[in-house]
């Protein structure tokens, strides 16, 4: 027993030891100087003034042309660098999920098909070693969202670190997230290794069991007096504008259906998640002012006849095509830290640099109803930003030197690094 005890001890503070400590609040104005600040919003400052102030950006100006007393502040020269707004993860469930073998680790879905009211903000683990591997690489927000049946339940914007998950939350209960019946089942044949696709039989009963849902949630929150109901009292937000209602459809003809579904029953605000048959009804969703997250670029065709290159290609044809686009990622959840990179794919076949970084800034954030405070670097927003030695969505120059979450200087080595400079002295590579 003894010896168990000093294992857990000794465990605990090898944990400790690899676990960044989380930011203090910042406590003095700062400046970064020289630096090639990309807004988020399309434009580029070659030579940046950008300061903030508890936790807001103050000013974000040409130094060429702005004379400001800096005095007070604390300057960091930048020069030959370049600065961003913090990119935002969006369709994730960092913090939620650790270790995705192990059942005990994994807190993102619950059972029964509609549970509106499971928040994934009480289930945050800022103790999760996702977060400093998303920062590592310039992904300073994230979207975690609850998964399973019809309804998931209710998803927060958490920043990426924080002692708790009342430090970490950004905005809270953002929006509801809905898994539109599928039309087609697609089921695994292990004798032929391949997907074969059958009729949904039971669409129309589903979309019939939907509809009451919502119509149930509409009449109760009309009633003047009631008992207090969890599941409809969590729907009421999607009504009055205050949330988002994020679809989660591929299919052309399931994404129109959920859509309209959706604007029949009074909701203001829609997203679409996953949308990968999103180009074929390019046109239906630019009318309807839909944004769509998109998986990750980096990724093969849905269908058999589709380009090999088409996700690459999609996020840049759906933007000529009038649709805001947003990257995230899917399957394994490692895989979010490369989110800038999608961005720099997109970048690669056919979308602008500055576009491409809309996809993982501003574009996100309006997505998602937080534009009013991050995706661009506009004074008043968050001071969530960071410095790149060089272009953020290249793998080879993303190398960061600082990065500030609400104007917190947050730690940016982790687990990973530490491993990294560990076992290359071991082996002679570092000296």
């Amino acid at each position: 027993m003894k010896k168990l005890i000093i294992f857990f001890v000794v465990l605990a503070q090898v944990v400790q030891a690899q676990t960044p400590v989380p930011a203090k609040p910042q406590s003095k104005p700062i400046a970064l100087t020289g630096g090639v600040a990309h807004l988020g919003n399309g434009q580029v400052i070659q030579n940046s003034l950008i300061a903030f102030d508890k936790g807001k950006l103050t000013i974000v100006a040409d130094a060429a042309t702005s004379k400001v007393d800096l005095s007070g502040h604390e300057v960091i020269n930048i020069t030959g660098k370049h600065v961003y707004p913090g990119f935002i993860l969006p369709n994730s469930q960092v913090g939620l999920q650790e270790v995705q073998a192990v059942r005990a680790m994994n807190d993102y879905n619950e059972r029964g098909e509609m549970n509106p009211n499971v928040r994934s903000l009480i289930s945050y683990n800022t103790d999760s070693e996702f977060a400093p591997s998303f920062r590592f690489k310039g992904v300073l927000l994230a979207e975690t969202a609850p998964t399973g049946g019809t309804i998931s339940g209710t998803s927060s914007v958490m920043e990426m670190e924080g002692w708790n998950w009342e430090d970490a939350v950004h905005s809270a209960d953002i929006g509801v997230h809905l898994t539109w019946p599928p039309i087609n089942r697609r089921q695994f044949d292990f004798s032929t290794f391949s997907f074969s696709v059958s009729p949904n039989k039971d669409y129309d009963k589903q979309v019939m069991e939907l509809q009451q849902f919502f119509a149930e949630a509409t009449s109760y929150g009309a009633q003047s007096t009631k008992d207090a109901n969890l599941k409809f009292d969590a729907m009421q937000g999607l009504f009055s504008g205050k949330q988002t209602l994020f679809v989660h459809a591929n299919n052309p003809k399931e994404i129109v259906e959920s859509v309209r579904f959706a604007q029949r029953n009074g909701i203001k605000r829609i997203t679409l998640v996953e949308g990968l048959g999103s180009l074929w009804v390019a046109d239906f969703l630019k009318e309807n002012k839909i944004p769509v997250i998109l998986p990750a670029t980096q990724n093969l065709p849905a269908r058999t006849d589709d380009d090999v290159d088409l996700p690459y290609k999609l996020p840049h044809l759906l933007t000529q095509a009038g649709v805001m686009v947003s990257l995230s990622n899917d399957g394994a959840l490692h895989g979010a830290r490369n989110l800038p990179f999608y961005a720099g794919t997109a970048a690669a076949y056919g979308m602008s640099k500055e576009d491409a970084l809309k996809t993982i800034t501003s574009n996100t954030a309006k997505a998602l109803g937080i534009d009013n405070r991050v995706g661009t670097l506009e004074v008043g927003k968050d001071a969530t930003l960071f410095v790149s030695v060089g272009d953020a969505l290249d793998y080879r120059t993303n190398v960061l030197s600082h990065a500030f979450i609400s104007g917190k200087l947050v730690t940016l080595p982790g687990n990973q690094q530490e491993l990294y400079e560990r076992y290359s002295k071991k082996y002679g590579q570092m000296k």
